[in-house]
């Protein structure tokens, strides 16, 4: 039952959309229905400035972080239920129950999950998605590069087989949700990091 519980917790607070919240709080547009129609902090970034998105990005963050953290000091949970923690709090992002299940593509919420499951990890994880970034200028590409590699740097570090699963779930699903920035990327159409404006769906 307290496994139950804590991934249905998990869930909900995923669902929380940070961009939207601090839309309203900040008075901007609806981050839905502007830009590039995502709920997340690239995309309030461009309609709200950097505080709005510093916010956004934190909140993201943070809801993926939490429920892990808590479950991890509490040391009561098996490694499959800290991974099914981890994985909950990153769908309620992506199908928010309190927004029609429609939520962003997830990529600060899964670096929150990873930086509570290890933060080792999750360190890396930034550094690669910074590195990407610089050379490619690509916020999509940096994104899933450093997706891919989580689950391999965890692997490297010896961290329990199931917990590994679970960041892979997030990887593949982060990939299945920037598929719209994959085709981009093959045709050379992705906007570049800095650009303004940018097609529906283009970021995160």
């Amino acid at each position: 039952m307290g496994i139950l519980l804590g991934i249905v917790i998990a869930y909900l607070l995923g669902s929380l959309s940070t961009a939207i919240l601090v839309s309203k709080v900040m008075g901007l547009p609806d981050p839905r229905t502007t830009g590039s129609g995502n709920p997340g902090a690239t995309n309030v970034l461009r309609t709200g400035g950097k505080k709005a998105a510093i916010l956004t990005l934190l909140g993201d963050v943070a809801k993926g972080w939490l429920p892990v953290f808590v479950v991890l000091q509490l040391d009561l949970f098996p490694g499959w239920a800290v991974g099914l923690v981890g994985l909950a709090a990153f769908l309620g992002h992506l199908f928010p129950a309190f927004y029609q299940f429609r939520g962003g593509k997830g990529v600060a919420t899964a670096l929150g999950v990873i930086l509570a499951l290890h933060p080792l990890t999750g360190a890396l994880t930034v550094l690669t998605w910074l590195l990407v970034a610089a050379i490619g200028r690509y916020s999509s590409l940096a994104a899933l590069v450093a997706a891919a590699l989580a689950p391999i740097y965890l692997v490297l570090f010896g961290i329990d087989p199931w917990i590994v699963t679970a960041v892979a779930a997030m990887a593949v699903l982060l990939f299945i949700r920037h598929d719209s920035n994959i085709r981009r990327l093959m045709r050379g159409e992705e906007p570049k990091i800095g650009r303004k404006k940018a097609p529906a769906g283009a970021e995160d």
